[in-house]
This record gives C-alpha cells, sequence and structure tokens, in this order.
C-alpha cells in the first residue's frame, strides 16, 4: 500500500520541458513542482557534464533531447558554429551539425546568441552572423536553411543576430532586419518560403526577441525595435501599432512583459516605458516612461541582460550597474533598490530571473544560482550556490574576471547551464 501512494504521489507531480527562450510562451516562468525549498550541503548535485565551445546561447529542452550551439575559432575571425542535440539524462552527445561562419565585424565574437526553438520534431537554429536552419530532432539533418545577409541583404548587427525565432501556428517568425521592408519576416515552417515581411529596415533590428499576447481582442505579435514598440498582426504582419521609443546604440533587448498594467519595456541607455494596451480594439498608449536617457544618472530602471518581472503592483528588475530595483507599475516610481543580488556595482552586471510559484531563481553573471523572494519591503535571499565558472571575457573589470550571461534551462525539476567549457545538468529536485 505504501508502494502505490508513493508511485501515485509521484505521478502528481507536474514536469515540463523548456523548448525555446524563457521556456513555455516566453514568459520565464517555471511551474513545475517538487522543486527544493534551499540547496543542499555544497549545491545542488551536479548530474552530468559535456563538454562544450563559446557561446552565449542557452539551451533548450524537449522530449528527452537538449539541444544547444557553440562556436570555435580556426582562424583570426574564422569559425565553425554548432548545434549539438544531447540526451537529456545522461548528456551523451546524439548528433551534431556544423556550418562555417565568419566574425567579421562582430563585437564579442565568441559564439551564437540565440536559444534554440523546439517544435515537436524539428529544431529551428539561429547563428550569430544570420544562418538559419530547420533541422530534423531525430538526427540533425537538415529540413531548410535560410541566410539573413544573403537572402534578404540584412546588415551584421554589432552584437549579432540575436532575436530568438518564434514559432505561431505554421509560421516561424524572425527578426531578420533585411530589405526592403524585413525587419520581421514569417516563414513556412515546414519549408521556409517567406509567408510575410513587415516593418522597414532603416533602422537596425536590435535584438528583442519576438513575442505573442492577447489583447484589444486579437492576438498582438510585439516586435519592439530601436525607433518604436510595433504590434503586428502574427497571422499577416499587418501592423496593429506603433509607439516611438528610440534606443541608444539600438540595444532593444530584454524581453517586453506583459502584466494587468500593461506591457513594459526596458532598455540599457533609454530606461523603462508602459503602455496601456486598449481592451476594445488593438491600441497602445503610453502610461508612463523614465525621465533619463543616461547610463549613470538612472531613476528608475535601465535593462540590459535581465528581463524585468510584474508581481503584482510591483517591477522587479536589474539595471545599469548591477542594482536590483523595485518600481511601482502604476507609475514608474522606485521604492527600493540594492545590490545584494548581484553585488558588483558594474556595468552590465546582471543575473537571469525566472519565476517559480511565490519565489524565484536567478542565475547572476558570477556564476551563481540565487533563490529570492521580492517584495514591496525588499529583497530577501533564501539561498546561494555557485553553479559555474564565468567564462565570457568582458573589457570593463570584474572581480572574478569575466562574466557569466547564459540564460539556464528549468525543466523536468533539473537545470541546465552551459559556459564556454561545459553544459551542465543540476538537479533541483527536493
Amino acid at each position: 500500500m505504501l508502494l502505490i501512494l508513493l508511485l501515485l504521489s509521484a505521478s502528481l507531480l507536474t514536469a515540463e520541458d523548456w523548448p525555446q527562450w524563457r521556456g513555455r510562451d516566453r514568459l520565464g516562468v517555471w511551474t513545475e513542482s517538487g522543486i527544493l525549498d534551499r540547496f543542499p550541503p555544497g549545491g545542488p548535485e551536479r548530474v552530468w557534464s559535456t563538454p562544450i565551445a563559446n557561446g552565449y546561447a542557452g539551451p533548450a529542452v524537449a522530449d528527452g533531447r537538449v539541444f544547444v550551439t557553440d562556436y570555435r575559432s580556426t582562424r583570426n575571425r574564422e569559425g565553425i558554429e554548432r548545434v549539438l542535440c544531447l540526451d537529456e539524462e545522461t548528456g551523451e552527445l546524439l548528433w551534431e551539425k556544423e556550418w562555417d561562419v565568419d566574425y567579421a565585424g562582430l563585437a564579442y565574437a565568441l559564439g551564437p546568441r540565440a536559444t534554440p526553438t523546439v517544435d515537436a520534431d524539428r529544431v529551428y537554429v539561429l547563428g550569430a552572423t544570420g544562418d538559419l536552419f530547420c533541422l530534423r530532432v531525430a538526427d540533425g539533418s537538415e529540413v531548410w536553411h535560410r541566410n539573413y545577409r544573403s537572402d534578404f541583404s540584412a546588415e551584421l548587427p554589432t552584437w549579432g543576430f540575436v532575436g530568438h525565432p518564434l514559432v505561431d501556428g505554421n509560421r516561424l517568425i524572425a527578426l531578420v532586419g533585411g530589405s526592403p521592408d524585413a525587419k520581421a519576416v514569417a516563414f513556412d515552417k515546414f519549408t521556409g518560403e517567406e509567408v510575410w515581411r513587415a516593418l522597414d529596415a532603416t533602422s537596425e533590428p536590435g535584438y528583442d526577441p519576438p513575442v505573442i499576447f492577447e489583447a484589444g481582442g486579437v492576438r498582438q505579435l510585439i516586435i519592439w525595435h530601436p525607433t518604436a514598440v510595433a504590434s503586428l498582426d502574427p497571422e499577416s504582419g499587418a501592423v496593429y501599432w506603433e509607439q516611438p521609443f528610440k534606443i541608444q546604440a539600438g540595444l532593444t533587448v530584454a524581453t517586453p512583459v506583459l502584466s494587468e498594467h500593461g506591457l513594459l519595456v526596458s532598455a540599457f541607455y533609454n530606461g523603462s516605458r508602459m503602455y496601456r494596451l486598449l481592451e476594445d480594439r488593438p491600441e497602445a498608449e503610453l502610461v508612463w516612461k523614465g525621465a533619463s536617457n543616461s547610463e549613470i544618472e538612472t531613476d528608475g530602471l535601465h535593462s540590459l541582460v535581465t528581463t524585468p518581472v510584474v508581481d503584482g503592483d510591483y517591477i522587479y528588475g536589474i539595471g545599469s550597474y548591477g542594482l536590483l530595483r523595485c518600481l511601482d507599475a502604476r507609475t514608474g516610481e522606485r521604492v527600493w533598490e540594492t545590490l545584494d543580488l548581484t553585488t558588483e556595482n558594474e556595468r552590465w552586471a546582471s543575473g537571469q530571473i525566472v519565476r517559480h510559484e511565490n519565489r524565484y531563481f536567478i542565475n547572476n553573471d558570477r556564476g551563481e544560482l540565487v533563490i529570492a523572494r521580492f517584495t514591496p519591503e525588499g529583497y530577501e535571499e533564501i539561498d546561494r550556490a555557485t553553479l559555474m565558472r564565468p567564462t565570457n571575457p568582458l573589457r570593463r573589470r570584474r572581480a572574478l574576471g569575466a562574466v557569466h550571461w547564459t540564460h539556464p534551462a528549468y525543466a523536468n525539476r533539473h537545470m541546465i547551464i552551459r559556459n564556454d567549457e561545459e553544459i551542465v545538468r543540476f538537479s533541483l529536485e527536493r
């Protein structure tokens, strides 16, 4: 009887994959049960480790497989990008596919940036110089391939092509930055043929991933690019609305967040803005905006690597120089700030924030995983463990000599994370 009860209890535990950037629906929310409350002595258990080369791209996890990209230099800035498929339980390499690249003109030329997107029996992979592949999950065989620069006359952005491709129905929506009028492009996900293109390319595309939210009685595809926040019909590419927002250096990076207070976007130099999405039609209006266009003299939240979270009436995010800040979501006014999470008052100090129940898991760029709660009263740290050695070199001084900017995958009560040397699976099971 006890065995039956244990088996029944185990079956009630929810488990889930992490098939794309920020998990299901790109919300950065982890809903699994059976997750530990605090770390065991010595930190989470290392289940397996597999060697890997350079890259900023986080892993995706689906149907017992892990997908991740990397890069190794062969001569000067020429090299090879790869996508690896690993067994989720063992870390064993199941297959790999590689292609030649030239990183000339690319800042931080240390590997791909975009998390693979898994959809049924296909995985979509984007390289830093604009190679977009559709591959079969089973063996890595190529279904189709497009290149943003040769096929759409796109120029290489300063920090490479990043916007993680998004599957929507039979379409794969990508931030291409092509001409003419191909800043965003929808492909037939099965064939790679163009379905629609939208938004002129008179400005650079930025780095922000496409996301879809339902508001105003329709599904709205949000493309936040360096001159505006745009809403499109994901089926046709028709523009519903655009709100101007000029971003310095093209740094649209943090993923837009939708809450009951509106659509939040936050930029490193230009601060945050909140847009109300109207209920009766697909339109938007500005609710509030930060007053600062400086990375130093900041009033609200100036995010770069970190996507903020909205919890009730409050926004929590890491901005500018490593400060975790709380803002009132209704007004944008700062409530509190602390350096306790990142510990370094340095440019671009950051962490990836994922919500789990009434707390947050944050891997900061020191390679630490932190469990914490955020409330209007302040920051409450529950536990902290060092998981990865930071290996991404940064020109500006850091205490550890490098940073760790990769977003992990939280899947099946484990965390999978990589640096430029290894990809590791840690158990977070209670």
